[in-house]
């Protein structure tokens, strides 16, 4: 007992020394920071472009309601040895950063509509991937009035790009992939996709996305998207209400990424704000449920389509993450559907030739 008591005392001590050096010594603290440096920098995730799975990572799992544990609406697709972004909600692309993503292989962004928590990050990531030599223009898709968001972005960050290409020389920075580009996503006649509609997007011969109509009027466009990639398949919502067109995109999916609002807290926090006298936060949480949609309705829409795993996002309201997972949870069990909720960090894995779907988390 003697024995093992001087034990604990040396662990102790030699724990508190060195915990003393890295505060007190300077030479310490520098070499526990270039270790730190040589690591962050060896474990760039190439393995997750690689071209025997489809790939999701949820970069924002949150809605516009303040949520330091998640990020607004982001997801990255790797198919086919490339990146598609699908959202780029505000600060989400800190998450991307954190990862080690290879940034250069990013190529497009596919936006379901073009409310700021879906948007306010594009201007990031198209920096962010040309600083990495991404090799191409930075394509943007969506509906009608891409083309203003997309020009709206270049403008606010015309200043930067020329700072930055002064400042590392235009040989670095090609000023011919600074700006993105649009692409419209429409019916044949230029309007909006309504209804069942639909539109392919991209196609290879091995990927092929396909956007379609959501419900989430008055908002117009609002588009879901389908990835097919190697016999696998995998879903967004976009924000809607409960949608045919969702259920019949879905049919058969192996993963539907799909919004989810708590109704009833959502009413019991309207009646909050009217009683303190809140009455701008009153009338907008009295809006906001006729245009999204339940974690019921999300369960039901994917028993309907035959989807394996339901992932619930775009979480309202903002919950602590152990009281979230009880409560959004607690009305799904529909049919013979898996369902999880998402969080930031949370990676998805579709192998190729395979039924089964991995689920991982990348941290934060």
């Amino acid at each position: 007992m003697r024995m093992l008591r001087w034990a604990i005392f040396a662990v102790v001590g030699i724990a508190g020394a060195g915990l003393a050096a890295l505060y007190f010594i300077p030479a310490v603290q520098d070499r526990v920071i270039a270790g730190i440096i040589d690591d962050a920098f060896s474990r760039q995730r190439d393995d997750l472009v690689g071209e025997d799975a489809l790939r999701v990572a949820i970069c924002g799992s949150g809605s516009p309601m303040s949520n330091l544990e998640r990020s607004p609406a982001c997801h990255l697709v790797f198919a086919a040895g490339k990146i598609f972004v699908v959202d780029a909600g505000p600060g989400s692309w800190m998450h991307v950063t954190r990862w080690q993503v290879p940034q250069d292989r990013v190529a497009a962004v596919l936006l379901t509509h073009f409310h700021s928590d879906h948007i306010g990050d594009l201007g990031e990531v198209n920096l962010q991937t040309w600083v990495a030599q991404r090799p191409q223009r930075l394509a943007v898709y969506g509906g009608p009035g891409i083309d203003r968001v997309v020009a709206g972005f270049n403008e606010a960050y015309a200043m930067d790009r020329s700072h930055r290409m002064a400042h590392h020389g235009p040989e670095f920075l090609r000023p011919d992939l600074g700006e993105m580009e649009a692409h419209l996503i429409a019916a044949p006649d230029g309007t909006p996709l309504r209804g069942d509609e639909d539109a392919v997007v991209y196609d290879d011969g091995a990927l092929k996305i396909t956007a379609f109509a959501v419900h989430h009027d008055p908002v117009v466009p609002a588009y879901g998207y389908r990835f097919d990639y190697r016999g696998r398949s995998l879903v967004f919502s976009g924000d809607t209400a409960k949608s045919d067109s969702l259920v019949r995109h879905a049919q058969g999916a192996d993963v539907l990424i799909h919004e989810a609002m708590l109704k009833t807290t959502v009413a019991e926090m309207e009646a909050a704000a009217a009683r303190h006298g809140r009455t701008p936060f009153a009338k907008i949480l009295h809006d906001i449920p006729d245009y999204h949609a339940s974690p019921r309705d999300a369960a039901e829409t994917a028993a309907e389509a035959g989807v394996a795993h339901l992932v619930l996002s775009h979480l309202i309201p903002p919950l602590p993450h152990w009281l979230g997972a009880r409560v959004f949870l607690r009305d799904t069990g529909v049919g013979q559907v898996d369902v999880r909720l998402g969080y930031d960090g949370m990676l998805i894995t579709l192998p190729a030739g395979s039924k089964d779907a991995v689920f991982e988390d990348l941290g934060r």
